[in-house]
């Protein structure tokens, strides 16, 4: 695939670490680092295999979760006293965790004061973080969120649709031009629906870079009803970029 969606950094490897442990309810304070380091690596080859741009420090991050895998498989020291005085090689891991996820935990609050805020003075299609449609109120899905169901959707397509040799082909800025055209019939969606008809390996992958790239012009928002929910699509309701022939 010759085109590549250049996204903004919505996360850091940091975010990543605080979501694989909250999603699978991980003590933080004794992190399995094989099994965090395996998921971290899954992550990150998915995002290669889907040809996004991969900040140096989601690589930093990946050595250093097989430094101290390593470290952690090596047999004790029998030239060490005191096993106790031998820091745990997750401690400075778990520190940075800790931390960082203080200061987003504070931010969230801000954020939610903010929010708060407004409802005294009402400025419709700024809310980056919420979003109701009259029924229920949804939260904004994080860019690892829409990366875990995209790995759900290749999971669950049958096995025969990656080798059959279809001529079409599909680029992203059709497929974004037909993910709006559907959203104007059903203006919200589930985010699996979209790859219900997809008939090989590049049609899916081409549908998930729209999404993307979408996402990126804020075009649409996916949204969940609870953490680590169902994602469904929206249509956003004030697009700051409209979607034509001369820059689709």
């Amino acid at each position: 695939m010759t085109y590549k969606v250049k996204l903004e950094v919505f996360e850091g490897p940091l975010d990543l670490l605080l979501y694989l442990i909250k999603k699978d309810e991980l003590n933080i304070y004794d992190i399995p680092i094989a099994k965090i380091t395996d998921q971290y690596l899954e992550y990150l080859e998915l995002l290669k295999l889907l040809d996004l741009n991969i900040a140096g420090e989601f690589i930093v991050m990946a050595a250093t979760l097989m430094h101290i895998k390593s470290r952690m498989l090596l047999p004790p020291d029998p030239n060490q006293e005191d096993e106790k005085l031998e820091e745990d090689p997750r401690a400075e891991l778990v520190r940075r965790l800790l931390e960082y996820r203080k200061f987003k935990e504070a931010a969230g609050e801000l954020a939610q004061m903010e929010s708060s805020q407004k409802h005294l003075f009402p400025r419709l299609g700024e809310d980056k973080e919420k979003f109701t449609d009259g029924k229920d109120e949804l939260f904004e899905a994080s860019l690892f969120d829409l990366i875990t169901a995209f790995t759900k959707v290749l999971k669950d397509v049958p096995k025969d649709i990656f080798h059959k040799v279809v001529k079409d082909e599909f680029t992203v800025s059709e497929k974004m031009h037909d993910i709006l055209h559907i959203l104007v019939d059903k203006p919200r969606m589930l985010f699996a629906e979209l790859f219900m008809a997809a008939k090989s390996k590049l049609e899916i992958i081409t549908t998930f870079m729209a999404v993307l790239e979408l996402i990126r012009l804020k075009e649409i928002v996916v949204v969940q009803a609870s953490p680590f929910g169902d994602i469904e699509i929206m249509r956003n309701i004030e697009p700051v970029k409209p979607i034509g022939p001369e820059n689709g």
